[in-house]
């Protein structure tokens, strides 16, 4: 599995590049990279490696505007190199947005880098939403579902689709996946990318050997089984912890950021040296990317996210902005504790 450093530049004279710096070598085609290789059958000890012109790249390409994401680049020698990458959402979104106009400034640009649209959700919702059997369902249920058939896959705190969505997603893979992988390593692969590149893909396959519960016997359960079954257990566990009226089920009241000192530890010096609990906008895989593990109780505590956001005005460099998650004093007593300046 290779891996590497992604290398964007831009300049006042209207270049843009992107390089994929890695010293790349040959893989066989009989290779898994995302497995254990046994003794003697992996990748051979002297590897043959490429040239470096090889690797993914983009210099002042025809679409004017280079980006990276974390995604899967693609490649100039007609195959995708392997390699622990994330989803596609934001990569997708990044596209869309640039796509649909030309004349970016600051400001646009700014409003960018927090754009919290999740195009491939909406996808996933849209499949999901062909399996439910509506006939089961209450007429309060049914007005969640129409809400979701409307949703736009974007995350502000007021939404009530996000939440049901998230929680839906991980009841959907607590019964596809635990059965086979048991508590502990279910509990695992939540904090991996391995389970966020996961989601869209095993939603789209519909004949996933991964649907049927292998705790059952004699039973065979379907994709639709699995989406039903997790879809009630949402809504019985979102009506547990957030109430029976779902208008109050707003994201905003699960998805917290606390920006932590190590002070702060304390219980009792927590509220002087943390910065927040707030509710907060975005979510995973999103530009404005807002990483949280799934979770048995469906409180989505951000643990990790944009370390740093700037624009950069290559005809005004001095017009430049750049700003940190919380500030950059670190000291507790100063106005910029958690101003982001």
């Amino acid at each position: 599995m290779h891996q590497g450093l992604g290398i964007v530049y831009g300049d006042a004279e209207d270049n843009v590049a992107w390089w994929a710096a890695a010293k790349l070598y040959k893989i066989p085609d009989s290779v898994n990279t995302k497995f254990v290789s046994e003794n003697g059958k992996g990748l051979p000890v002297e590897k043959e490696y490429l040239d470096f012109s090889k690797n993914p790249h983009a210099i002042n390409p025809s679409w004017e505007y280079v980006y990276s994401a974390n995604n899967q680049p693609d490649s100039i020698a007609g195959m995708l190199y392997p390699g622990y990458y994330l989803p596609e959402n934001r990569a997708r979104r990044i596209v869309q947005l640039l796509e649909s106009k030309n004349d970016w400034d600051k400001e646009a640009v700014g409003d960018m880098t927090t754009d919290d649209t999740s195009p491939v959700n909406v996808e996933i919702v849209r499949m999901l939403l062909k399996k439910v059997e509506v006939d089961s369902l209450s007429a309060t249920h049914l007005k969640i579902l129409d809400g979701l058939k409307q949703w736009k896959g974007d995350y502000p705190t007021e939404s009530t689709e996000a939440t049901v969505y998230h929680r839906w997603m991980y009841f959907i893979l607590r019964n596809t996946f635990k059965d086979e992988l048991g508590d502990t390593l279910f509990e695992e692969i939540q904090n991996t990318h391995l389970i966020k590149r996961t989601i869209a893909p095993i939603v789209a396959n519909e004949g996933s050997i991964w649907w049927d519960d292998a705790s059952t016997q004699d039973i065979t359960e379907s994709q639709a089984d699995i989406v039903n079954v997790s879809f009630q257990e949402a809504l019985q566990a979102l009506e547990q912890t957030l109430g029976s009226d779902s208008s109050g089920w707003v994201w905003g009241r699960v998805h917290t950021i606390e920006h932590g000192h190590p002070i702060g530890q304390i219980d009792a010096l927590r509220s002087f040296f943390n910065v927040g609990p707030f509710s907060v906008n975005g979510t995973r895989e999103v530009i404005n990317n807002m990483f949280f593990p799934y979770t048995e109780d469906g409180v989505y505590k951000v643990s990790s996210g944009p370390s740093t956001r700037r624009v950069v005005d290559f005809s005004d460099v001095e017009n430049s902005m750049s700003i940190l998650p919380t500030g950059q004093s670190g000291n507790p007593f100063s106005i910029h504790y958690k101003d982001q300046g």
